[in-house]
Parts: structure tokens; sequence; C-alpha cells
């Protein structure tokens, strides 16, 4: 058996006092595709960087083969020491490495090569840096987050270059379709010492529940046996003395064990503040146009939202998402064509710009928007200390500057803010950026059952596929087309994913398109099937419907007394509550059934 190409043992670094690796290890093999993953703060990134040789570790040893290549992609590459895209991607070329490769990877991946690296956007920057660092086709990819700042067409062409590859990977990312495609064995790194697991992410968190779940059962067995070990110290049978001595010393010894483990990471308490029922009808826009200058962002769109969608918009980068966004919440005005906004609206927003957080601002009072000490939640004070908690902030994190956060918290302080104003419509634009695997399935639960609308950008295709029961793509110049279900359920009925948008430069007086903005060739089309929400929705909506139709009946009885009113206002009240929303949740669920019914015959035909 082949040596390792990279191998790190029992690693151990501490920042500030706090142990954040203590044993790691790491064995990378050629053709390895491992998938490093972790809370957010656990230390994956740090771990990397010791691996690709940037920082060193206080403990332990790395080895790496003589002459193996690597090469490191950063979270957020730094390209002001170049002046152009292509000047930056062939620095990191070794004299055999064939040159052309840089040009063929930057205008595949959307760049011409001339762009000055000071005015890049982050999407542009981490396309050159992934160029950089797969161009010399290193024995070792190190990528940390390469999915950051991506979107649909460019992650699905690193996908499909990434398995051409036939170096070793190791990846970090939050994208879970994204590391079930490339990943063959797992490492998962928790409170400072790894495991691995020899299957592909998709087996994970299967595997992570076992060994947690165990963990609690022998650290259960070791409080036991402390118990009995302090009771035969207080009333055992006297015995030899050495005996003794040895015994307590078992007992020290397990109480130490005992109280130097580390519990696993708590998991995110999410609550929306709900605020009052909307009407049924959230958005209506007929024949909705947009442009600015001579480019089309939307044209004649007709779209109706009802209280309950959970619609998903997609698309490249630069089609407009964030546009049709401020279109369909009124916040702009469309050139033609006419918005309708529903009745008792209350809109809680997410931004994936973040620029409303002011960097010097401390975390308390980002939360509390500086209004005192309390947060309301469905109408319920508390205490901003309690409420950090919920959103795994420590009390000792308090007077932390919001521009000191790591991107992972500053995305789980954006949710707490947004989560915390009532509101019954969330618009949220990126909102599983930076935000770890477990924050990611709390938040995706939370959108399932938050009875108002959500209105989704994203380009997490499994998040949109658990969340949207319908999606909107941009189809180019402007059109925008609506289909049910998830992504993946667009991908069966369209029969293609989404291109990329074709960006005109202008070179020398002349305009011109390079290779990567022409549309990728289409990956081929999931099997065409129903997701497993759809079938669940569909299996039990009509039991639903009929105990709906139920309750609205006994309700109907109670209002038909004409004596009510006047012998008790707030039963009457309070019945007529119930009628109303019995009844619009019986609506809603008649169009989910009938959607689904719809789509069920569309794939059978």
């Amino acid at each position: 058996m082949a040596p390792p190409l990279l191998q790190l043992q029992d690693i151990a670094l501490t920042f500030g006092g706090t142990p954040l690796l203590t044993a790691a290890n790491l064995s990378v093999e050629a053709g390895d595709r491992l998938a490093l993953v972790g809370r957010n703060g656990s230390g994956k990134s740090t771990l990397l960087k010791i691996a690709a040789g940037l920082i060193e570790a206080d403990g332990g040893s790395r080895f790496a083969q003589p002459g193996a290549t690597i090469r490191y992609l950063l979270q957020e590459p730094d390209l002001s020491a170049f002046p152009t895209t292509l000047a930056y991607v062939e620095s990191g070329l070794g004299p055999s490495d064939d040159p052309y490769r840089a040009r063929m990877l930057l205008e595949d991946l959307g760049l011409t090569g001339e762009e000055g690296t000071t005015a890049l956007s982050g999407g542009e920057a981490k396309r050159a840096a992934l160029a950089h660092a797969i161009a010399p086709e290193p024995d070792i990819l190190i990528l940390d987050e390469p999915t950051n700042h991506l979107d649909l067409p460019a992650i699905e062409w690193l996908e499909k270059t990434l398995k051409r590859l036939t170096c070793a990977i190791v990846m970090i990312s939050h994208d879970r379709r994204f590391l079930e495609t490339l990943s063959r064995a797992t490492i998962w790194l928790d409170r400072g010492t790894t495991r691995r697991l020899d299957k592909g992410f998709a087996h994970f968190e299967a595997w992570r529940d076992e060994v947690l779940e165990q963990e609690e059962k022998d650290q259960h067995k070791l409080d036991r046996q402390i118990a009995r070990e302090e009771h035969w110290l207080r009333y055992g049978v006297s015995a030899r003395r050495k005996r003794n001595v040895r015994r307590l010393g078992n007992l020290q010894a397990l109480r130490k064990d005992f109280r130097e483990h580390r519990k696993a990471v708590g998991t995110v308490s999410m609550t929306v503040s709900e605020a009052e029922v909307s009407g049924k009808r959230v958005v209506e826009a007929r024949g909705i146009s947009k442009h600015y200058g001579d480019r089309t962002i939307v044209d004649d769109l007709t779209i109706r939202i009802l209280r309950g969608d959970r619609l998903g918009i997609v698309g490249p980068n630069g089609a407009g998402k964030t546009t049709l966004v401020q279109l369909l919440t009124g916040t702009l005005a469309p050139d033609s064509g006419t918005i309708a906004l529903g009745t008792n609206l209350a809109m809680a927003t997410l931004d994936q710009k973040r620029e409303d957080l002011d960097p010097a601002m401390p975390l308390t009072e980002a939360l509390t928007r500086g209004r005192g000490d309390y947060v309301t939640i469905n109408g319920e004070n508390r205490h901003v200390i309690g409420y950090m908690k919920d959103f795994l902030f420590s009390p000792e994190q308090k007077g932390t500057p919001v521009g000191v956060l790591s991107g992972g918290e500053r995305g789980r302080l954006l949710l707490a803010r947004a989560l915390a104003s009532p509101a019954n419509v969330l618009v949220l634009d990126e909102p599983t950026n930076d935000l770890d695997l477990e924050t990611l399935d709390l938040l995706q639960e939370m959108l399932t059952d938050f009875p108002g609308t959500v209105i989704l950008v994203s380009h997490d295709r499994d998040f949109l596929d658990r969340v949207c029961t319908s999606v909107l793509v941009s189809e180019g110049d402007g059109r925008w087309v609506e289909y049910a279900g998830g992504y993946s359920d667009m991908l069966n009925q369209r029969g293609a994913g989404i291109a990329a948008r074709v960006v005109q430069k202008a070179a020398k007086g002349e305009a011109t398109s390079p290779a990567a903005a022409r549309p990728e060739p289409q990956a081929e089309p999931a099997r065409r099937k129903m997701s497993f929400k759809d079938k669940h929705d569909l299996d039990t909506l009509p039991a639903r419907m009929e105990a709906l139709q139920r309750d609205i009946a006994k309700l109907q009885a109670i209002l038909a007394d004409p004596a009510l009113y006047a012998r008790d206002r707030s039963a009457f009240d309070k019945a007529s509550a119930a009628m109303t929303k019995a009844q619009g949740d019986l609506s809603a669920a008649e169009d989910r059934w009938l959607e689904l019914e719809m789509l069920k015959e569309s794939l059978e035909a």
C-alpha cells in the first residue's frame, strides 16, 4: 500500500487560552475525495491551513510526500497584488504546467482574464481563485467553501470539473448536494478531535447521530460508576490501606474524566415571531416589466403568491433575482404592469449583503436594535442573553463588536434579528450563506412549519428541494417561469438546469462574449419523480381537509346561535377567529392538493 501524500497526526492548537484542536488527524492518499465537516468555529479552516503548510500547529506532526504539490483555495481570496485575473491565475502555474489552462478555466468561469483585481465582486474573485487552484493540476487540492458566492451554473460546472480531476481533494462546504456528489469519505472534526467515516457525506449524519448517542450512554455509565465508587468509600468494608488508596485514586481519575469531557455543541433554537394571519392573497403581479437601460430584468411577468406558499427564486448571478424580490415586495415600482399586495402583511427581510450591520455595534445591541435588554418573541419579552443562547452565542460575547464575528456567527445574528420581527411573510435572500449543516436543518424545519409565506432566493439546491412549494426560474432576457415543487422537480419538468447569463464585455470598443458566459452544457435531467414531501402531502391532505371541514361545521353550529354575541362576546370573537383560520387552512390545503394532483398527472404522462 502506497504511503499517504499528506498526513497530520495529533495536531494541537490553542487560540487565546482555549484549545481549538487537541488530537486532530488527517491522512490524504492519491485520488481521495474527503469531506471535512463540523460545526462553525470547530477549526475546520484552521486544520486545512495547517495541512497546506500556511500555519504551524502547537503540537503534533505534519508529513507531506517530497515533490507533492498542494493548492489551497481560501474562503476569501486576496487578488490585490496582481493587475488582472489572468496574471493572478498564471502566477500559480509551474514551469511544466500548460499556460493555456489558465485562460481556458477563466473563460469557462465567465471571466476574460482582463478584469482588474481591485474592482471584482465576491463571485468574480472566487471564480478567479478557483481557476488559480485548479490550473496547475496539483496532487492535492484543498477547497475551503468553494461554492460560496457562486451561482448555480458555476456550482454545477465546478462539480463536473472536479469529477474529472485525478488529484486528491479535501473540501469544506455547507452545500449538501455538492458534498454528496463528490465525497467518498468523511472526516468529522468535533471538539478538537477527528473521526473518519469511509463513506461519502450522504451517510454521515446517521453515523454522527449514532456516535453521539453512544457517547451519551458512555457518559451516563461513567456517572453511575463514580456514584458506586463514592458509595464504597463512604460505606464499604475497611480493607488494606494500599487498596483504599488505589481505589481513591481511581475515583479521582474518573471524576477528572467526567469533569473534562467536552459535550457536543448545542443546537440553535429557532422560533419565528409570528404576526396576525395575512389575507389569502399575498402578492399578485400582472404583466410587470422592469428595464435598466437596454437590459431587461423582468419582462411581462404574471404571478400570484398565496398565503402559505414557499416560492424559491433561482437563476445565475446577474439575472436580477434581488430586483425581482424588490418588485414582488413593493419596494421597487415596475416600469409597466401592476403589483397588488395583500392585506395585513407583516414582512421580515434577511439581506444577503448584511449592510445593515454596524461593525462597531455590540452583539446585544444588534439583536435588540438598541432598544434595551429584551427581545419580544410572539408577545413575550425575553432577555437578550437567553435569546443569544438560542443561536449558540455565549454570554461572554454580549459586548463583542459585530465586525469581529465569523461569517457563520454573522449569519446566525441576522437570522436572529429577522426572526424576532413579527412577520407573516419572510423574504430571505441567500439565508444559507455561512451557516453550518445543523443550523441549516433547523432553519429548514422552521420554514416548513411557518404558517405564513416565504419568498426565498438561494443557490442551495438541497435547501430549495426541502423548503419550496414552487420555483421561479430565470429563462433569460427577462423571462421568468414558475415550476411546481423544488429544484429537482423543476429539473424534471424543465429538462435542464440553469444556464449562465450571457454577459457582454466591452473590449477595445467591441462587444465580446466570453466562452464561459455561453450557456453551459446542460446536466442530465434527474429521474422524474415527486419528492418525499410531495408524496407525503398528497397522501395526508385528504384527511386534513376532512378534519378541517368537520371543524368548520362545528364552528358554524356555534355561531348559528343568535344570542351568542350578546351572551358571551369573547366566545363569539374566539369562534369567529377560529372559523376564519380554519377556512383559510382548508383553502390552502385544497390548493396544495390540487397542485400536487396536477403534478402527479403530468409526471405519469
